[in-house]
């Protein structure tokens, strides 16, 4: 989606607050002993009551209103039975529509105690995902936001997933440009004024590769690694970027 209009972006805003909101309740209710669908049952209820409509499962009939994904799990996890246990980390990854706007966006958690090592790779996962969106702008080089965060993973020793990538959103959950690397490419693609994209790499301690488990869904890493993923959703403009999932 390309925003042309201020009633686009307020529309976008409006969905972006309602996903980040449900995201960050989801994670202040997690705790030993909850199923992951419990979990997502919460969320479920948080975006009914805001009208929207959870987005992977009305848009490819994903098994869940959200993706909760643990340890193993780097994407796509399908809400179940799992208990969550001291020590896990949790990726919650919450999309959804309302007034034709989807907005898209993602976070990892950890349930204490977790290793310090955890602390830190969650704490850079954040910083690689500011870094690669301060490349957005309009007329910026798409592929520098790959590159960005690639420089920021290898000096800092980090691998990342490289078949998992950010993306379009706004009328869809996923549309043009259909793949955002967030690794390091080349390409003569400018940004232009007004692209609404996912901003989300996935940083690891070694994995390289998103591999499809049994259920035709669930993503874990390979090699075998931890990853964490945080994501926004935002908007280029003159100016740089605007995030539009925010709390707010």
């Amino acid at each position: 989606m390309t925003i042309t209009h201020q009633d686009e972006l307020d529309g976008l805003k409006a969905i972006g607050g309602i996903v980040a909101r449900t995201m960050q309740a989801m994670a202040a209710a997690m705790e030993p002993g909850m199923t992951t669908r419990e979990l997502d049952t919460i969320g479920r209820a948080l975006l009914e009551r805001e009208g929207a409509v959870p987005a992977p499962e009305a848009s490819y009939g994903f098994p869940g209103a959200t993706c909760i994904s643990v340890n193993e799990e780097i994407a796509h996890g399908i809400p179940g039975e799992r208990v969550l246990k001291p020590g896990d980390l949790v990726n919650i990854d919450v999309s959804a529509s309302r007034s034709g706007y989807f907005a898209d966006t993602g976070a990892s958690f950890r349930i204490a105690p977790v290793c310090p090592s955890l602390d830190r790779l969650c704490r850079d996962g954040r910083r690689a995902m500011q870094i690669g969106i301060a490349q957005v702008g309009h007329g910026k080089p798409l592929a520098g936001i790959g590159n960005a965060i690639g420089r920021f993973a290898q000096a800092n020793g980090y691998t990342l997933i490289r078949n998992l990538a950010s993306h379009g959103v706004g009328r869809a959950l996923h549309e043009d440009p259909e793949e955002v690397p967030t690794w390091p490419t080349k390409g003569k693609r400018r940004i232009p004024r007004g692209l609404v994209l996912t901003v989300e790499p996935f940083l690891s301690k070694g994995g390289i590769w998103a591999e499809e488990g049994d259920d035709d869904w669930t993503l874990r890493s390979s090699p075998a690694a931890p990853v964490v993923q945080y994501e926004h959703t935002v908007v280029a403009t003159d100016r740089g970027p605007i995030i539009v999932t925010l709390p707010g």
